[in-house]
């Protein structure tokens, strides 16, 4: 599958009720949301899971029984997991992750993944996910990181228009807001590498829809929802995942999941 032109991203790793009170937790309210946003009109899910603390945490075997759950509650919406380290997890972790966890669907971050000192690791990490027909997205946060990227996979992956990234703009904490005008040197990028890949955006606060609006006018997907800002357009607060979903589909129309033949 193509990436879904408008995914929810409804907690991350790293928030919580103190940052408000409708971010999703446990498995019940990532199931509540998930149908709130599905019927507000995101088609994909990016899903995070915590410990019974409500730690961030990368473990298989929760996110297995997770995504049956979101499978039962919301079964056409498309699902991606993360193998975000947000501190607590390394490259070793991360990797024996995603391969336990048998998800179709995983984003992962270029930059935690080309931390190995042995390069061969890493690309092997990426051979083992496209012979178990697992879908990265993988996550840039500057465009430098796509040459990191084109010398950890295969030539003919990086140069298919079904290769999926996520292009972030912006950063958490304060000072870390972004615009629109932050998806330009990745756009120039990509056409310096003359590749036309599966891209999105995401971004941290107020701007957040402006910059996915930009986006989408120039063919790309949007990430929206909780993990990167809680504010609607005029700088009010969104009382849940689902207002940031239904103010995105308000100005940009409905939206779907494109199929496609292609893997990674």
């Amino acid at each position: 599958m193509a990436l879904a032109q408008l995914m929810v991203a409804p907690n991350g790793a790293r928030l919580g009720k103190s940052d408000h009170p409708n971010l999703p937790v446990t498995t019940p309210e990532i199931c509540q949301t998930a149908a709130e946003c599905f019927a507000a009109g995101a088609t994909a899910l990016h899903l995070h899971i915590r410990d019974d603390q409500g730690r961030h945490l990368l473990d298989a075997g929760k996110y297995r029984e997770t995504i049956a759950e979101l499978a039962r509650t919301v079964p056409d919406m498309a699902i991606q997991i993360t193998s975000e380290a947000a501190g607590i997890y390394g490259p070793e972790h991360q990797r024996n992750m995603v391969l336990d966890a048998k998800a179709g669907s995983v984003s992962v971050s270029v930059r935690e993944m080309a931390v190995e000192s042995d390069t061969s690791i890493t690309r092997r990490f990426y051979q083992d996910c496209i012979a178990g027909k697992i879908e990265v997205q993988h996550i840039i946060y500057a465009p430098q990181e796509l040459d990191i990227l084109a010398s950890a996979i295969p030539k003919k992956h990086f140069n298919a228009n079904s290769l999926q990234l996520l292009f972030v703009l912006g950063r958490y904490g304060k000072g870390g807001a972004s615009g629109p005008d932050a998806l330009l040197p990745f756009l120039a990028k990509l056409k310096a590498a003359k590749i036309t890949p599966d891209w999105a955006v995401c971004a941290f606060g107020q701007q957040e829809t402006n910059c996915l609006i930009h986006a989408h006018k120039l063919a790309g997907k949007m990430r929206v929802g909780f993990e990167n800002s809680r504010l609607n357009q005029n700088g009010t607060t969104a009382g849940s995942n689902a207002e940031r979903v239904s103010e995105i589909i308000s100005l940009v129309g409905p939206v779907g999941l494109e199929p496609t033949t292609k893997a990674l």
